[in-house]
């Protein structure tokens, strides 16, 4: 039977998902009756609420005879660690751009990697049926980034599909169509088969999957020869040691599940149940002749932050997982699928240095964590300097950002303010695109405040460029923070009496711990307040005194929000029920302290 190895690259919602669910319709993976919903590929909580997709996943159909293995990508570039190891997998690329949009910052990350590793590219451009599209242009605009990455000769004669993956339909012109078999059918004569070599066994560990059942299970792609069931293999580590091994089962993908196999044949994509102690990028090869494929090399990670255990007074209330040894045992286990972060030691032994690719992909395994029913309590993001001929560099990166055009001057005065400089101006339909280069610290708390002053209409992405040199203090937060002087329950007279102080981030009646952080100020500077004082109750009333309380409701920040939104001082309190930001220090009188010795160390 003949096999096609195929990745989906896109920029997050172009529509790659809803792509890949109209493959497995067309293909009857699913009986007529069978309810399957849609984005049937993210199976994970947070992929479907946040509609991206964080980690690859395999299918498999076949369609006119031929097998064809379609891997989905995780379209940001902070899960850039997921994207390249799974293209090696691949031996074709379908790009799909949206109609309007265009090819974005995203997009050029994932092709790049694809166009270098010589993947045979089919275009696809989508959402054709929305109003306002610009099928043309984004055409013009695909050839010429292809040309600026590099493209070979063959590469640049792309194959062009257009359609509507919501509609359901995709054809090689403009015309509507009720179904997508022109892609199916382009999907088979322009993806090369699986080119192998002769010889043993050879096969590249390029994905984890992990069963209650089975254990830990290696994905990859067998690159020469075939691996059977019972096989005794050498399984070749990155340090160069050789482990002998057996494989327990096989499996190979079929439709959304996988099936049992006996024997894999070069070019297929299969499970391996059975070995142990295997990472990501080992090579499994025939215990005689064992040969090492080359080690998958990953981009650095640029920013860190410091996850410890819980602290606070409410430490334990709502977590299963909170000591310091529970902390670290499931940040190691992350380190052995995710393959962009490290993960460090500290002096303290209840606090590890974490680094990723950026605040999504850190946000992520803090969200995952808490789920999973973890407290912990993370610092503010800080990006990795490089010393580069003994000069202070630091991560620089592409900002594109589309916004109506009366707001463009205002997004231009905000990224200048973050050391960002102005590279592309131009018009799209009634939208300003305007691009920058900024500092990757430049970026922490700027969607915020661009939202703020966009009334909520500017989209913005961004990619990591290179090291560049520091750029200098880059100004952070504007206003300071009110602080809880005293623990206890909030209550809407205290509240009520406070809010021309700042933008609470409590309601009344919740409980808050002194040293937390329960509103933004309306100026520079801290202030502790006292949330929780009752209303004296006296004998008689006095005229005007009882007037209703009216509060304005909290305001609610997300986990990535809070994360741009603390200073140095101050950390979040993480619990599978409660996100709260508050001070390091939780007590006033220390801080005072702490925060005496560090100007009079920065005098001396």
């Amino acid at each position: 039977m003949e096999i096609r190895n195929i990745a989906i690259i896109a920029h997050v919602d172009h529509g790659k998902t809803t792509l890949v669910d109209r493959i497995l319709q067309t293909t009857k993976v699913f009986r007529d009756n069978q309810e399957t919903g849609e984005l049937i590929m993210d199976s994970n909580d947070l992929e479907r609420e946040r509609g991206i997709t964080i980690f690859s996943k395999n299918a498999a159909v076949t369609y006119n005879d031929v097998k064809i293995n379609v891997i989905d990508t995780p379209g940001h570039s902070d899960f850039g660690g997921e994207v390249e190891r799974v293209l090696k997998m691949a031996d074709g690329v379908i790009l799909l751009v949206d109609a309007f949009e265009g090819p974005m910052p995203q997009t050029r990350f994932v092709l790049q990697k694809a166009l270098q590793l010589n993947l045979r590219p089919i275009v696809v451009i989508n959402k054709v049926d929305k109003e306002n599209c610009r099928p043309d242009e984004v055409h013009d605009a695909v050839f010429e980034l292809f040309f600026n990455l590099d493209a070979t000769e063959e590469q640049l004669d792309f194959p062009t599909y257009y359609g509507s993956g919501k509609n359901g339909w995709f054809n090689d012109s403009l015309t509507q169509t009720d179904n997508i078999l022109p892609l199916m059918d382009g999907i088979i004569k322009y993806v090369p088969p699986p080119k192998t070599n002769e010889g043993p066994l050879q096969m590249q560990i390029t994905s984890l999957d992990y069963s209650s059942f089975l254990g830990r299970i290696a994905i990859g792609k067998v690159t020469r020869g075939s691996i059977k069931e019972n096989q005794t293999i050498a399984l070749m580590q990155a340090d160069g040691s050789i482990k002998r091994n057996k494989v327990r089962e096989l499996y190979v993908f079929e439709g959304m599940g996988k099936r049992k196999a006996t024997e894999v044949i070069a070019g297929d994509l299969c499970a391996v149940v059975g070995l142990e102690d295997f990472n990501i990028g080992d090579t499994i090869a025939d215990i005689d002749t064992p040969e090492a494929l080359p080690v998958i090399s990953v981009d650095e990670p640029t920013m860190s932050m410091t996850f410890s255990i819980n602290n606070s007074p409410f430490f334990g209330k709502d977590g299963k997982f909170v000591t310091s040894r529970h902390l670290r045992d499931r940040l190691m286990k992350e380190t052995e699928k995710n393959l962009a972060l490290r993960v460090e030691d500290t002096d303290s032994a209840d606090s590890f240095n974490v680094f990723g690719r950026g605040i999504l992909h850190l946000g992520i395994l803090v969200e995952t964590m808490r789920r999973e029913g973890y407290e912990l309590t993370v610092g503010n993001p800080n990006v990795l300097v490089k010393m580069i001929d003994g000069k202070k560099h630091e991560p620089y990166e592409n900002l594109v950002v589309d916004v109506p055009a009366e707001f463009s001057g205002k997004v231009i005065d905000l990224v200048t303010q973050k050391k960002g400089e102005m590279l592309v101006m131009e018009s799209k339909g009634e939208m300003q695109h305007l691009e920058f280069e900024i500092p990757s610290r430049g970026l922490i708390g700027l969607r915020s405040q661009m939202l703020t002053n966009t009334a909520g209409e500017a989209v913005m992405a961004h990619r990591f460029i290179d090291y560049k040199p520091w750029k200098g203090p880059i100004p952070g937060r504007n206003n300071g923070v009110l602080i809880a002087k005293f623990g206890g329950v909030t209550t809407a007279y205290s509240i009520d009496k406070l809010q021309d102080r700042g933008a609470f981030f409590v309601d009344p009646t919740e409980e808050v711990y002194v040293g937390q952080i329960i509103a933004e100020h309306i100026k520079p500077g801290d202030l502790n307040v006292n949330a929780v004082e009752m209303k004296k109750l006296t004998n008689h009333r006095a005229s005007g005194s009882d007037d209703a309380v009216r509060i304005t409701p909290k305001l609610q920040f997300t986990l990535e929000e809070c994360m741009e939104y603390i200073q140095q001082d101050e950390c979040i309190e993480v619990t599978p029920k409660n996100i709260r930001m508050r001070k390091v220090v939780l007590n006033e009188e220390e801080r005072k302290k702490s925060t005496r010795s560090m100007q009079s160390e920065a005098v001396g």
